[in-house]
């Protein structure tokens, strides 16, 4: 028999903040349909991540598109050339990847309207970030309005919604409320530079935004360090 529960496009990256948005979508009685991208991205531990844990919490398909955003280069994400800072700097980081949020909730978008569903989940947060404009609320606001202008499904009356649970909320936040839905962090990768076994590096800045979400959470920091 086919579910009646409404369809969700979640994209994860195998981090806190995108397993965490998951779990909200499957609490809030979504069917999840997981959503990666192989970008050219500095590691591939966080595409192995976002596979395993989505076929841990019963996700009922997963996909990695793969996007060669190395072609552009731009950020310190897909450009070896360009180190990735480990000391906090001012302004937008060279981690910012260009576009990168527009293209993925484009991807998102077009399966969103083959599956028939008529909601994306993304992990933004306009907190504790980095400073990426592509993280904000007003973002994602006007992206919603392109897409329900863009679409098929739209225009024959299923509007589609871009859902951020955790926009308002800090990194400490979001780790206590993934602890009461059940996550194992431990599993999670969030560093933008860990070795091929998911080591993180303990540094950069993603590393330290999770590493001070513990301590203000007041909770045992279960991510595996390289040193």
């Amino acid at each position: 028999m086919a579910s009646s529960a409404p369809k969700a496009v979640v994209l994860v990256s195998g981090g806190l903040d995108s397993t965490t948005v998951l779990a909200i979508a499957q609490r809030q009685g979504y069917e999840c349909y997981t959503l990666s991208f192989d970008y050219g991205q500095r590691h591939r531990a966080e595409l192995i991540a976002a596979e395993r844990l989505s076929s841990k919490m019963n996700a009922t398909e997963h996909k990695t598109v793969v996007l060669d955003l190395r072609t552009i280069g731009g950020s310190a994400l897909t450009d070896d050339m360009i180190d990735v800072p480990e000391t906090a700097s001012e302004g937008i980081p060279v981690t910012y990847v260009p576009a990168r949020n527009t293209v993925f909730l484009s991807i998102a978008l077009g399966w969103a309207e083959v599956l028939g569903a008529s909601d994306i989940f993304i992990g933004v947060n306009a907190v504790d970030y980095s400073g990426y404009p592509d993280c904000r609320l007003a973002y994602i606001k006007s992206y919603e309005q392109m897409a329900n202008l863009a679409t098929k499904a739209c225009v024959e009356g299923q509007p589609l919604r871009i859902q951020t649970p955790l926009i308002d909320l800090t990194k400490a936040d979001i780790i206590r409320q993934g602890i009461i839905l059940g996550i194992s962090y431990a599993e999670t990768i969030s560093c933008y530079q860990a070795n091929a076994n998911g080591d993180a590096c303990g540094k950069c800045d993603s590393c330290r935004l999770r590493q001070q979400g513990f301590a203000d959470a007041g909770v045992n920091d279960p991510t595996k360090y390289a040193r």
